[in-house]
């Protein structure tokens, strides 16, 4: 089995709720006092076979039948070229797509595989001290919704010069951008009137929120409501109070998607935001669902994609799945990995993906970034940003999870000055980046300099 490496290392949740102190406190005391299990009934899927045929589905369908074989459905929305199969009878995966192979009108077959965001806490000490922006609550407008102040000018906004850029070009971000995660907080303030209704692939339904993963109730009063240090091992809670009620495996990544649509909006505030949940509160997803994720974005007038994940194994299906996005002009953007190792990962391996490393704010790579430029085209700030988090906080996160969504928002920004610029186009803009070393790409992003290199009338900062 091939696993997902972790993307968020660190979080550290805020005590702002917008400036409402009653009523914050109160749901800083326990708002998931009832959080006692994963709704999805799903941790890891089935084992399966992924299908590349011409056969359409009754073909494959009667394929399966002397196979020992069913047909789940198609992955690739209405093209029904791809289809996920399961074994029957205890047939093994691997050797059922050896006889799918075999058969004609059968292109590819491959084994499914099972993900996990594993908990990681390489990080955990040099990242113990949080951000002095995270404590700044104070409510500011930002292209018309209410944001916190630490949020809008942390650090990583001025290093990448996302002010700069969006006050001299005039733009905060065109088309939809599209991310594969664990779902968003729909109901989260920064997002108003922003987020499109997404689809969640973990329970084949309509809309991308990652708040059907827990149970919530009445919060009890709270007595310290003092800040909690989380990581993946803890992840998601508001205060210690809470602690216990969400520390397991089985919330490992729940607010992964809400922090990492949080860096796209705070880049390209006015972009069309898609949520594709592929993944559970626990971190486990499957291939087939990225996949689909993968196609459903583009069929559905995706203009970036946003991947903040990593396999260490290549995948002919999922090159085919980017190769289709790129062919309809779709952006590609997916981080590097946080093994801290030179070492080939996907999808920021792939020839039409931008790959992305993480650096601190002394433009140094992170110490657990991947690195290589077979893998990195530019690298953006991964320590401590600043982000969007459920029910209305804020949190900082550590991973190149969070530099990969800055390079995505630049992608939209791009798009605000030439709308008709593909992945090679926008790649090549966003190359105007600040050369930080060896095996770190074209260097570290500069939103300014990306477009200036589009309409250069002042110089790069």
């Amino acid at each position: 089995m091939k696993r997902l490496r972790l993307i968020g290392l660190l979080t550290l949740l805020s005590l702002g709720f917008w400036g409402q102190v009653a009523s914050a406190q109160g749901l800083l005391g326990g708002l998931l006092l009832n959080v006692g299990q994963v709704l999805s009934s799903v941790l890891s899927p089935q084992p399966g076979v992924i299908v590349r045929t011409n056969l359409g589905l009754a073909g494959l369908q009667l394929a399966c039948l002397s196979n020992g074989c069913t047909v789940v459905g198609n992955i690739d929305g209405n093209m029904n070229q791809v289809f996920l199969v399961r074994p029957v009878q205890g047939l093994l995966p691997q050797l059922l797509a050896g006889l799918l192979r075999l058969v004609d009108g059968i292109l590819d077959a491959e084994p499914d595989q099972a993900l996990m965001i594993p908990p990681n806490n390489t990080n955990q000490t040099s990242s113990s001290t949080p951000p002095q922006g995270l404590w700044d609550t104070t409510p500011v407008s930002y292209y018309g919704n209410s944001v916190s102040h630490g949020y809008v000018n942390q650090p990583a906004a001025q290093i990448i010069h996302i002010d700069q850029a969006q006050d001299v070009f005039n733009v905060s971000g065109a088309g939809i951008v599209a991310d594969i995660d664990t779902g968003v907080d729909p109901n989260h303030p920064a997002f108003q009137g922003l987020l499109l209704q997404g689809y969640d692939f973990t329970r084949n339904q309509p809309g991308g929120s990652e708040m059907n993963d827990i149970s919530m109730s009445a919060p009890p009063p709270c007595e310290t409501c003092a800040a909690a240090y989380v990581n993946q091992h803890t992840a998601a809670m508001l205060d210690q109070h809470t602690a216990a009620m969400l520390d397991g495996s089985q919330y490992a990544a729940f607010g992964h998607g809400t922090m990492v649509m949080g860096v796209i909006h705070l880049v390209a505030p006015t972009a069309k935001l898609l949520p594709l949940k592929a993944f559970n509160a626990s971190g486990s997803g499957s291939l087939s669902n990225i996949l689909a994720a993968i196609y459903y974005a583009v069929q559905n007038n995706a203009n970036v994609i946003n991947m903040s994940f990593d396999l260490t194994s290549s995948s002919t299906e999922l090159k085919n799945a980017i190769n289709f996005a790129n062919s309809k002009n779709v952006i590609c953007v997916a981080s590097s990995g946080n093994d801290g190792k030179e070492e080939m990962v996907y999808p920021a391996g792939l020839q039409n993906v931008m790959g992305v490393a993480s650096t601190n704010n002394q433009d140094q790579r992170s110490s657990f970034s991947n690195y290589g430029n077979q893998i990195v085209w530019v690298a953006a700030p991964g320590e401590g940003v600043i982000t969007t988090y459920p029910f209305a906080t804020y949190a900082a996160g550590w991973g190149t999870s969070f530099s990969s969504p800055m390079v995505a928002g630049t992608a939209s920004l791009v798009l605000s000055l030439q709308p008709a610029f593909g992945e090679n186009q926008t790649a090549w803009a966003i190359s105007h980046a600040k050369w930080i070393g060896l095996n770190m790409g074209n260097g570290r992003l500069d939103v300014y300099g990306t477009l200036s290199s589009l309409h250069p009338i002042q110089g790069l900062l």
